[in-house]
């Protein structure tokens, strides 16, 4: 399954990426460090796709779908949930006692998240824009998720136009840590 294609498209491939990265953790023994590495790897896929969505996806649920400020709203306090969790997880090593719990609250919360955004917020969302608006949004997401941050900033903006301002920013000092410590090399 490759990248492209609408906003729905887009996401819902990130969001199998997202399930694959949690399965190679969960296949390795308890307290491999490959555990850690993949968490780094699943911390970047999760913190890219939170950031373009935050920065697009919601903004159009807010403005063409009916209801749409108490969904994005909800949406918005998931991503800050697992942001919180990404922080905790952040730098731990897998060995540590508290890694793997973190990682099935993660798992658990992502889950329920995907669930939701797939089950609900999508259908409304394609009900309520063209073809051409959601092609439109899967350009957008996919230019986001090039400059996003790649690490938790549970304190940074999540809402136009803070985030739009402050994530390209933010993204290029992550990207600039992640080479001069050789993560997700």
């Amino acid at each position: 399954m490759g990248h492209g294609g609408n906003v729905i498209a887009e996401l819902t491939v990130d969001h199998r990426e997202v399930d694959e990265l949690f399965i190679k953790i969960e296949a390795l023994p308890l307290g491999d460090p490959l555990r850690r590495d993949l968490a780094d790897e699943l911390t970047v896929e999760l913190v890219r796709h939170s950031v373009a969505e935050e920065q697009y996806l919601y903004p159009a649920v807010r403005e063409h779908v009916d209801g749409g400020d108490a969904l994005a709203d909800k949406e918005l306090e998931d991503h800050a949930g697992a942001e919180r969790l990404l922080k905790h997880l952040e730098g731990r090593d897998a060995r540590d006692d508290q890694f793997d719990t973190l990682v099935a609250k993660l798992k658990s919360e992502v889950t329920e998240h995907i669930r939701d955004e797939e089950v609900r917020l999508f259908p409304l969302l394609a009900a309520a824009c063209t073809p051409q608006e959601l092609e439109e949004l899967g350009d957008k997401v996919r230019k986001a998720k090039k400059t996003a941050p790649t690490r938790p900033h549970p304190s940074a903006p999540s809402t136009p136009p803070g985030n739009k301002i402050v994530g390209a920013g933010i993204g290029l000092v992550d990207r600039a840590r992640d080479l001069l410590t050789g993560r997700n090399q």
